[in-house]
């Protein structure tokens, strides 16, 4: 087992950063968190075509690049450092990991491509009007039409579902759940973009009315392919809230070095040294916990649904925590809209809610390691 990072991947973070530090400034991602589509297409083209990044895990055989998650975690960490606003995590976290995970060759060969050669937005849909991601709570119906399904129900928290080109949709069936692709286009399908805590991650609410639906794989092995794909998407999000809280780590440094109290740097006061070391450790740990899983799932080790949990759970805290001790910080200023502490604030406690918050995964982490 190997957590450090290669040259190769250290020079794909020097890739990522250099092209987000020119493309995605705070300047830009306040701009686009105020547009109703949330992401500029030509700077999502750019990813997609010159650093190739949608098709990072995308195996070769269906147009992508065939590396692992080694490499997504890196990337996903400058994303969250940056805020980047584009249906990235959407993409390729959940829907491409949700059409590998159905182990439908067809489907793969069909719609793999696209997402790719980032032609295609895409995203996963489960969660409806409870906000859970359990198998167990799936309610939208799936009914048989032909040789296809539709589809009918309502799907709430779908992130980038408003401009989504392909949605992969779980759904229930009269042989359990299963997963459905549907054009962003399709008949019978209602999109409404949802107010956010986090205006940087746009989500949806799509309702269904007899909208002709793709079935993907197999509805008796769904469940488990749904709980790995949420697995793979939790150690993504672990990662991104690393970059997060990392960057918040960074801008409570600088301005303890620059802020000057009572003829002192505040950065020289032991509250405030105190305050940068827990946050040090904190983040330091939750980076560990992060590349672990990270590491899990490229070898797709045993242990991947409890460390996927373990480092859900830790980094949801840590984030949660440097956003907060940064305002803090940051004092008066640190509270005012004109600042981006508050950007990070508020993206760290959705990605907290998001796939359940960290005593939820605890308490999965508990059943998956037999307590």
């Amino acid at each position: 087992m190997n957590l450090s990072i290669s040259d190769e991947q250290e020079e794909l973070r020097r890739s990522v950063r250099q092209f987000l530090a020119s493309k995605s400034p705070a300047s830009e991602v306040r701009r686009l968190m105020e547009t109703p589509t949330g992401y500029d297409p030509a700077i999502w083209a750019q990813m997609a075509g010159q650093l190739g990044l949608t098709g990072l895990i995308v195996p070769e055989q269906y147009g992508g690049s065939g590396f692992g998650y080694g490499e997504l975690v890196v990337v996903l960490e400058e994303m969250g450092r940056a805020l980047l606003c584009a249906p990235y995590f959407s993409t390729v976290a959940l829907a491409t990991n949700g059409i590998l995970a159905a182990g439908d060759e067809q489907a793969r060969h069909d719609l793999l491509p696209g997402i790719a050669s980032g032609t295609v937005i895409a995203t996963l849909a489960v969660a409806e009007e409870d906000g859970s991601w359990d198998p167990r709570d799936v309610r939208l119906q799936a009914r048989p039409s032909g040789d296809d399904y539709v589809l009918d129900g309502h799907k709430m928290y779908v992130i980038d579902g408003h401009i989504a080109d392909l949605v992969i949709v779980v759904a229930q069936t009269d042989d359990g759940i299963a997963f459905f692709a549907v054009r962003g286009d399709a008949s019978g399908l209602d999109r409404k973009l949802l107010p956010t805590l986090d205006m940087t991650r746009k989500q949806a609410q799509l309702t269904f009315n007899n909208t002709p639906a793709r079935l993907i794989g197999s509805p008796q092995k769904a469940e488990r392919a749904l709980l790995d794909a949420l697995d793979l998407a939790v150690i993504a999000l672990a990662a991104e809230m690393v970059g997060g809280a990392q960057h918040c780590l960074d801008m409570s440094v600088d301005y303890a070095k620059t802020r000057v109290q009572f003829g002192r740097p505040i950065g020289s006061f032991q509250a405030i040294k105190h305050k940068c070391a827990d946050m040090l450790l904190e983040v330091e740990s939750a980076r560990s916990a992060a590349y672990y899983a990270a590491w899990a799932a490229a070898a797709a080790s045993d242990e991947r649904p409890a460390v996927a949990s373990l480092a859900k759970a830790f980094c949801s805290e840590a984030y949660y925590h440097a956003a907060a001790e940064n305002i803090q910080i940051h004092g008066g200023i640190g509270f005012t809209w004109e600042h981006d502490a508050h950007l990070y604030f508020k993206r760290a406690k959705s990605s907290e809610l998001l796939f359940g918050d960290a005593d939820y995964h605890r308490e999965l982490l508990v059943q998956r390691i037999g307590i």
